[in-house]
C-alpha cells in the first residue's frame, strides 16, 4: 500500500522498499525514441515527464495488476511518511475498486483516519471518488488522486464522493497531523477494545504497551481487537501486532517469483491466556487480514464480523533513478493453514450479518469475549 501528502494510501500489504540499483539496467530504446519524436515533432507540444509518466503507466496497465502503482518523486516521498504515521491532508486512505482503476475503475475510501476533516465532514469507507475539486477522478489511479488531495495545511480542498446512487461534495480544510493509529478503551469487567487503523510504523510496538498499561494494577479480563476499516500496511508490522497474541510459529508465508517460499513467524513470548476477539468488517484488508487469519488459524481468538475484504498480495516500492518509485506486487501471501485469502476474505467464526450498526458487531464481539472469559473462570485458569 500506500501514499502522499495530500492523503495516506495502503493498498496492501508492503515489504521494504527496494533501492534503485536493484532494479535492471538497460540501454535507451523504443520508449526513449518515441518519446523524442513526439516532444520534437507532434503538432500539440507535450512536457518530456508527462509522457514518462504516461509510458510508465501504460507498462503497468499491461500487468493487469490493479495493485500495481507509479508514485512521483514527491508522491513516493509522501507515501513513506504516510507509512511511518505522519502526513499533511485529509485523512483519506484509498484503494482501486475491482475492475481496476488502471482500466476504467474507480477511486474508494478504504479508511477514514479519526479526528480527520474527511471524518468530520461524515466521509466513509465505500464512498467512491467522482472529483478533486475540478477534476474528474473517475478512471484516475490512486497515486494521482493521493496527489490532487495534498496541499499546504489550512488551503481547502472540495471533495466529491458517491454514496450509492447519491452524491455529495465536502470543502475540507487540510491538515497536518500524526496519526494515533492504535486507541485502548477500558470497558466493564476488565475488558479492553484495542483498535488499530493502520500498520503504520511501530503499531506492533503501540499495541503491546496499551495492553501493558491497560492492566490497572491487574490482568486484563479479555482483549477486542478491533481490526474494522483497517486498510492493512507494513507486513512487518503485521507480524509484530500478532505476536503480542502468540509464541512463535507462524503468521503468514509467501511466495515471490523464482525463489522459494518465505514464512514469518510470531515473536517468542506473546500472550497465549488472555481471552481474544478479533473483529472485522468489509473494509478490513490486507495486512489487517493478515493478522485476523493468523490468529484464527492458530485458534488464538474467535473471529466476530463480516467477510473481510479479500486482498492477498503482497506489494514493494522500488525506487528509480529520479526518485519515482515503482510499487509492484511481488507475491501472494498464505495464511498458517496454508489458505489464500485473495479475493476471498476471512470469514468470521460469529457472522455479523452485512448492514448492521457498528454497535451490533461490538456488542456480539463483547458477548463472544465475555463467554470466554467465564469459561476460562470455570476450569480455575486465570
Amino acid at each position: 500500500m500506500v501514499a502522499v501528502v495530500g492523503v495516506a494510501y495502503v493498498g496492501g500489504v508492503v515489504t521494504g522498499v527496494v533501492g534503485e540499483d536493484d532494479a535492471p539496467a538497460g540501454d535507451p530504446g523504443v520508449i526513449d525514441e518515441a518519446a523524442d519524436r513526439i516532444v520534437d515533432k507532434a503538432a500539440r507540444p507535450v512536457d518530456r515527464d508527462a509522457l514518462e509518466r504516461a509510458a510508465v503507466e501504460g507498462m503497468l496497465r499491461a500487468l493487469g495488476d490493479r495493485w500495481s502503482a507509479y508514485y512521483g518523486r514527491s508522491e513516493f516521498s509522501s507515501f513513506q511518511e504516510a507509512l511511518e504515521g505522519r502526513y499533511s491532508g485529509v485523512g483519506l486512505w484509498l484503494r482501486g475498486v475491482s475492475g481496476s482503476s488502471r482500466s476504467g475503475g474507480s477511486i474508494e475510501v478504504g479508511s477514514v483516519q479519526p479526528g480527520s476533516p474527511a471524518e468530520r465532514a461524515g466521509m466513509r469507507p465505500g464512498d467512491v471518488l467522482v472529483a478533486i475539486d475540478r477534476t474528474d477522478v473517475s478512471r484516475a489511479d490512486v497515486p494521482a488522486v493521493a496527489d490532487l488531495l495534498r496541499g499546504p495545511a489550512s488551503s481547502t480542498v472540495r471533495v466529491t464522493y458517491r454514496r450509492g446512487s447519491s452524491t455529495a461534495t465536502a470543502a475540507l480544510a487540510r491538515a497536518t497531523f500524526t496519526t494515533q493509529d492504535v486507541t485502548v478503551e477500558r470497558l466493564s469487567g476488565g475488558v479492553s477494545r484495542v483498535a488499530v487503523t493502520a500498520f503504520t510504523r511501530g503499531v506492533g510496538r503501540d499495541v503491546s504497551r496499551a495492553l501493558e498499561t491497560t492492566a490497572d494494577g491487574g490482568a486484563t479480563a479479555g482483549v477486542v481487537l478491533d481490526l474494522r476499516d483497517n486498510p492493512g500496511g507494513l507486513l512487518d508490522e503485521a507480524v509484530a501486532v500478532a505476536s503480542v497474541f502468540l509464541d512463535g510459529g507462524p503468521v503468514v508465508s509467501y511466495e515471490r517469483r523464482g525463489k522459494p517460499a518465505q514464512t514469518l513467524d510470531a515473536y517468542a513470548g506473546g500472550d497465549l491466556s488472555t481471552p481474544l476477539v478479533v473483529l472485522v468488517n468489509p473494509s478490513t484488508a490486507s495486512a489487517a487480514e493478515v493478522v485476523a487469519a493468523a490468529l484464527q488459524d492458530r485458534n488464538r481468538a474467535v473471529v466476530v464480523g463480516t467477510r473481510t475484504y479479500g486482498k492477498g498480495s503482497v506489494q514493494e516500492p522500488s525506487t528509480l533513478s529520479d526518485g519515482s518509485a515503482l510499487e509492484l506486487t511481488v507475491g501472494r501471501y498464505l495464511t498458517p493453514a496454508g489458505r489464500s485469502l485473495d479475493d476471498v476474505g476471512v470469514e468470521p467464526d460469529v457472522v455479523v450479518p452485512p448492514g448492521e450498526a457498528p454497535e451490533v458487531a461490538e456488542e456480539r464481539a463483547i458477548d463472544v469475549l465475555t463467554g470466554l472469559v467465564a469459561a476460562l473462570d470455570g476450569t480455575g485458569h486465570g
